[in-house]
């Protein structure tokens, strides 16, 4: 790492110099963000994944830098126009855009207006007419008329061409120009003509207008989103004759004919240059700022949906509602395997209730299930009111799960790969079973933009959406930790270290060998090399291993020191871990040593009183309000009990059971100013909702949590209620 990557990062983020570089020695010998942030904290000084993340990324962006500013020294280089001047200043410049401005007048160009006016030799009097000091301009310019240019009108315009281009080029005019962007630049919309009907859902935007750096993210995808299909013509710019007074003050040194033509020069640049590149450029910054508040958005609720509380390894049967196709109903054991399915119809237009009970209680009873899923889309509420009547001969709980995105593993290769014998609407149900028995090991399936979270996913970056969203199943894999002989292969390949080939590998040993009986084993795997396992080890379980730090998150590079603590107090690591106060007893300084410290050491003994201790919420039990199942249902001032299902920017939506989700406006959120609804509330939780307003034609109902949540808990949970 360069001194001068060191000194930006560290003045960025403001981070230590020695926590930066030992974290990105780190990173570049391999090891991955959960691994570091997790088992060297001693290195990096404790840093958190989002820290050690964001140095990351910022060595990221300069090593692009460092690439672009080569390209440009070598083309600068062959053109024979490379001093030490201009080496030095490329060299110690860190911002692109700076970076670009003083590239500008050596990029190769198509045949520009201004390079045509210097092949026609007019260049000496663009030379002339800039320094200002010619009255007479008209005069001085008859002498450079000639073949290519055969009139004065158009000896001039070469000349006015050429200038335009050198105040285009100038650093100084468009920092000037690019901070009254900054400031000032407006960004407005107006309907494309004839396409008002088509583009009714941009009606808020056919004219709109808003200053650039108020303007939301949201709004902002919004209206890039219009534009991109059709509807809207965009633009962003501040007012011209502010920008025009500007340049002025910079390029005009007289009041004489020469000033004038000056004048027209800078207005030409200005509309046909200068404007174009920096709204591009503020364009593209605004996007990028925009997809960047969005992604955050979607990873933190994709997160929330992740580390959703698990049922646990419960027997469940899972029902997939429908209407003339009928329910599909899957029994799976402990582990998520399919037991048995069969399609019910207890709805229109068959109405076989008492066939459909019947065999419900038949399948409930034969394979000991101890809850029941129900999907939350169509018929969902129909489903979960049959089942209610149902009288079991024993307690069953009934949830009600989302099964966003469900459909789209039904159909996908890895849905076919694991249950290449069954149809989608099987694979569904199984989806949606095993979603509730534990979240995170049946979402990572399923492809984030799927899941019905986040705002405007499709218009982001789709590559640093994917990358962020990567980083965050990783993060949750790793919180969670892994059951190295229960889990599939793309829960594994989330798992540090690990990616789709050694997943694989490992799934194919565990076959062959049958199940793991110590982390010791992975080794064995072919391909998982000593830099995989250091990377892996620590978050893949083992239960009842031979060794019980092997179902814990202690990495097998310290068990030689839970070993140690063990003898110094006479005990074994057994009695260790089921005695507090044995672990009272130990003494954590005794153990510090020159690669281990006391976070180190802390974590150790943390993790000692809970080994292999599921992190997640609870699951808590929610009802619908009883009465209420379509829109049709709901009156304007009515209370009801709701969950929240997505956060955005501009408001969250709330499932209140009536099969389409009402909007709580970030301004409906809490009695108090609300600038980030993340602030305020979490995916899942259970909230009351006052119905403001509702519109059955459009399906949209507005909601109102003001005066109704002060003591709500917070829960991050599925939804669910008892029979």
């Amino acid at each position: 790492m360069n001194k001068q990557h060191l000194e930006i990062i560290t003045g960025k983020l403001a981070i230590s110099a020695k926590q930066i570089e030992n974290t990105v020695k780190l990173l570049e010998e391999g090891a991955t963000v959960p691994f570091v942030s997790r088992y060297r904290k001693e290195a990096t000084g404790s840093l958190d994944e989002v820290k050690i993340t964001a140095i990351k990324e910022q060595l990221v962006k300069l090593k692009e830098v460092d690439k672009r500013r080569e390209s440009m020294i070598n083309s600068i280089e062959e053109q024979g126009k490379l001093t030490d001047e201009l080496r030095a200043q490329l060299e110690n410049t860190y911002a692109l855009t700076e970076l670009e401005d003083i590239y500008l007048p050596y990029k190769i160009k198509r045949k520009t207006r201004a390079l045509l006016a210097r092949e026609k030799g007019l260049e000496p009097l663009a030379q002339i007419i800039m320094k200002q000091q010619e009255s007479n301009i008209y005069e001085r310019a008859k002498s450079f008329i000639n073949e290519k240019a055969s009139t004065i009108e158009d000896v001039l315009q070469g000349a006015t061409d050429i200038i335009s281009e050198w105040i285009n080029e100038n650093q100084r005019a468009r920092n000037k120009i690019r901070k009254l962007f900054s400031k000032k630049a407006m960004i407005k919309s107006k309907v494309v003509k004839a396409k008002e009907e088509e583009g009714i859902k941009y009606k808020d935007y056919f004219n709109y207008e808003e200053r650039l750096k108020r303007c939301p993210s949201h709004r902002l995808l919004a209206v890039r989103r219009g534009e991109k299909e059709g509807f809207l013509r965009v633009s962003i710019a501040p007012p011209q004759d502010c920008v025009l007074r500007s340049l002025e003050k910079i390029f005009i040194k007289g009041k004489n004919e020469s000033s004038e033509q000056v004048r027209l020069a800078i207005k030409d640049s200005y509309q046909r240059l200068l404007r174009p590149s920096l709204e591009t450029e503020f364009a593209n910054s605004s996007k990028e700022k925009a997809d960047k508040e969005a992604i955050n958005v979607f990873a933190e609720n994709l997160k929330q949906l992740l580390l959703a509380p698990p049922l646990g390894q419960k027997r469940v049967l899972a029902i997939d509602p429908g209407y003339r196709t009928g329910c599909k109903v899957v029994c799976l054991d402990e582990q998520g395997n399919m037991l048995s399915n069969e399609t019910i119809f207890p709805h229109q237009p068959q109405e076989e209730i008492n066939q459909a009970a019947k065999k419900i209680k038949l399948l409930v009873n034969r394979y000991k299930i101890e809850a029941i899923a129900i999907g939350n889309r169509t018929a969902s509420r129909e489903t979960e009111r049959f089942i209610k009547e149902i009288e079991f001969e024993k307690d069953v709980q009934v949830f009600t799960v989302n099964e966003d995105g469900a459909s789209v593993y039904s159909a996908s290769p890895t849905a076919r790969e694991e249950f290449p014998q069954y149809d989608v609407t099987v694979r569904g149900a199984i989806s949606i079973g095993r979603r509730l028995m534990d979240p995170l090991a049946e979402l990572v399936k399923i492809e984030p933009r799927s899941m019905g979270i986040g705002q405007y996913q499709h218009d982001v970056d789709q590559n640093r959406l994917k990358e962020s969203l990567d980083r965050v199943v990783e993060s949750s894999v790793s919180l969670v930790g892994v059951n190295l002989n229960t889990a599939s292969k793309h829960l594994l390949t989330y798992v540090s270290g690990l990616g789709p080939r050694l997943a694989k590998n490992i799934i194919d040993y565990r076959k062959e060998n049958c199940p793991f009986q110590s982390r010791e084993e992975l080794k064995k795997v072919p391909r998982l090399g000593n830099k995989a396992f250091e990377q892996c080890a620590g978050f893949l379980r083992i239960q009842n291993a031979r060794n019980p730090l092997d179902n814990s998150a202690v990495h097998p590079e310290s068990y030689y020191i839970v070993e140690q603590m063990a003898e110094d107090l006479g005990n074994s690591i057994s009695e260790l871990l089921n005695n507090e106060e044995l672990r009272n007893k130990i003494e954590i300084k005794n153990h510090v040593a020159d690669r281990v410290g006391l976070p180190t050491l802390i974590d150790i003994v943390t993790e000692l009183a809970k080994p292999g201790r599921d992190p997640r919420k609870k699951i808590k039990i929610f009802e619908f309000a009883k009465r209420i199942h379509k829109i049709e249902d709901l009156d304007i001032g009515m209370i009801l009990p709701g969950i929240i299902t997505n956060i955005t920017n501009f408001g969250v939506f709330v499932d209140i059971g009536v099969k389409q989700d009402g909007l709580v406006h970030v301004s409906q959120l809490a009695d108090r100013f609300v600038s980030k609804p993340a602030d305020v509330v979490h995916l899942q939780q259970h909230v009351k909702v006052k119905v403001m307003n509702i519109d059955i034609e459009r399906k949209r109902i507005s909601l109102s949590m003001k005066d109704l949540n002060h003591c709500v808990h917070i829960s991050l949970s599925y939804h669910a209620r008892s029979p």
